[in-house]
């Protein structure tokens, strides 16, 4: 069947497995928005509530086109739905507009800011190099995840706030919620792998880290932390490259000589192209922390700040030259005055200047 067609059989018939499940419910189609994203879905709502769930229409007819049977696309989605419904975040939908109480849930997020150029538009947002900080408030924790609300334009004025306190307050917030963790890479295997399987690292010898929050979700957010990066450098004793793994981690390097930006560049790239879904890539690019001159931007820029030091190191001789005129021309203007008065003085007198 083709999609419009599928849309309208979806949703009748998800209404109907749910209501076999005990759930009478109210479906509508949107458009949702989300970052990275954005896609054709229906909203649940269980009759005589406020908060329901969103269900990817794209992806179910995607399923569907795929080989799976129809009936098996509506039962695992029925079953997804019923799943999220049992276990909704528990918290007063009243205190959403109670920015006094929302603003002890914000948190921080970064995002690219070309993929989500769209999205931005009506959210608050500020500018990291390429990349977005966003705000998310966090309502709750359960098994099936966090359940959180991304701060629009809309929700911000309801709260009667300016970005600028939003942002700070989201600052002094976020690192409380949501700490920043920075484990060594051979720690993060051997917490995946086994500590029988990982491999054995001197700490002083490990050279990659990998930067998140508690649950790793969404917690490429750190870098925006206050003193997160001035915290990193000495754990890494230094300078260091900032990897964008994902919207969910970010990985750093010591920036000791033995890999080029261009190599990890092309390397981010590789594996945004096979190994990361689209939904969690964050960037291509690869960025830099110069930790004496506490400056985080993209690594190209900064080679291309070094480059320019290391000229004008080079080359002093142009300054000297520029120094030399100028100390000539203070010394003409002081002269100057003098050279008058005695051109004055000598004519009066009946005789020519000298």
């Amino acid at each position: 069947m083709i999609y419009e067609e599928f849309k309208g059989n979806f949703k009748d018939d998800i209404k109907e497995a749910l209501a076999d499940k005990g759930f009478d419910v109210t479906i509508k189609e949107n458009r949702t928005e989300k970052l990275n994203e954005s896609f054709d879905s229906i909203s649940v709502t269980p009759e005589g509530s406020r908060i329901g769930v969103n269900l990817n229409m794209e992806s179910a007819y995607k399923a569907y086109e795929n080989g799976t049977p129809y009936e098996d696309v509506v039962t695992k989605a029925a079953e997804a739905v019923a799943s999220n419904l049992e276990n909704v975040p528990e918290f007063d939908i009243e205190s959403l507009t109670d920015y006094s109480v929302m603003k002890e849930k914000l948190s921080m997020e970064v995002v690219s800011a070309e993929r989500n150029a769209e999205m931005l538009e009506s959210v608050p947002h500020k500018q990291m190099e390429d990349m977005a900080v966003v705000y998310r408030l966090v309502l709750d924790k359960n098994n099936a995840g966090n359940g959180t609300i991304l701060v629009t334009n809309d929700l911000m004025e309801q709260f009667g706030v300016t970005p600028e306190q939003l942002h700070e307050d989201a600052v002094k917030n976020a690192p409380e919620i949501r700490p920043s963790e920075i484990k060594g890479m051979s720690e993060v295997l051997g917490e995946m792998m086994g500590n029988d399987m990982a491999p054995i690292i001197d700490p002083a010898d490990e050279q990659m880290f990998v930067a998140t929050v508690p649950d790793k979700v969404h917690g490429a957010g750190v870098i925006a932390y206050p003193d997160f990066m001035e915290n990193a450098a000495v754990k890494l004793e230094g300078d260091f490259y900032v990897i964008p793994s994902s919207v969910h981690e970010v990985i750093l390097v010591k920036d000791n000589g033995q890999m080029t930006a261009d190599q990890l560049e092309a390397m981010v790239k590789d594996v945004n192209a096979t190994q990361v879904a689209p939904e969690d890539r964050l960037t291509d690019h690869v960025y830099h922390y110069d930790s004496e001159a506490h400056i985080f931007e993209m690594a190209d820029k900064y080679e291309q700040r070094m480059a320019g030091i290391d000229a004008e190191k080079e080359s002093p001789g142009k300054e000297s030259i520029l120094d030399d005129l100028k100390a000539k021309k203070e010394r003409t203007s002081k002269e100057a005055p003098h050279k008058v008065a005695k051109e004055t003085v000598n004519k009066s007198r009946g005789g020519e200047s000298l």
